[in-house]
């Protein structure tokens, strides 16, 4: 299973989303950028995608919804360590509130993994981020700096009507 993103204005993102309907695109819209998400195991329908390898999930995505991507970007030999440890603590997320879907992307096309989660509100993931359990989910990731090729970095996008 893949996942194909592209991005573009809102209203452009909106009009492809309605011009594949049968795809179940997923538009997504976040500070100065918006997104259209492909989850598919066969073709997609974007001209120059960003393409990744789902290797870990839980849950389905949802139309509506606040989609947090941390983008990570990771050595090629850092990988096998991280996509390790990534799948090790993905369960640990499934019990929270408001959670609603994860997926672990491994990118085709660059270094940068995407850990996706997706949540009901942003109040429920920041509820999840300053808890405990977010603690307790990454600790030991200060002990492997040296898989990482540069500074990770969080984008956040929600659906039109939220």
């Amino acid at each position: 299973m893949n996942i194909y993103m592209t991005s573009g204005t809102p209203d452009f993102m909106e009009s492809l989303k309605n011009k594949y309907v049968s795809e179940g695109l997923l538009a997504m819209h976040g500070d100065g950028n918006s997104l259209l998400l492909h989850e598919t195991a066969g073709k997609t329908v974007f001209q120059t995608p960003r393409r990744y390898e789902i290797i870990s999930s839980s849950g389905t995505l949802q139309e509506n919804g606040y989609f947090v991507f941390n983008n990570i970007p990771v050595t090629d030999e850092g990988r096998p360590v991280f996509e390790h440890d990534f799948k090790e603590r993905a369960s640990t997320i499934e019990s929270e509130l408001g959670f609603i879907a994860f997926r672990l992307l491994r990118p085709l096309d660059s270094d940068t993994y995407i850990v996706l989660t997706e949540w009901s509100s942003n109040t429920y993931y920041t509820r999840w981020k300053n808890s405990t359990s977010f603690g307790q989910t990454h600790a030991g990731v200060d002990n492997t700096p040296h898989i990482f090729s540069s500074a990770p970095y969080v984008t956040t996008y929600m659906t039109r009507g939220e």
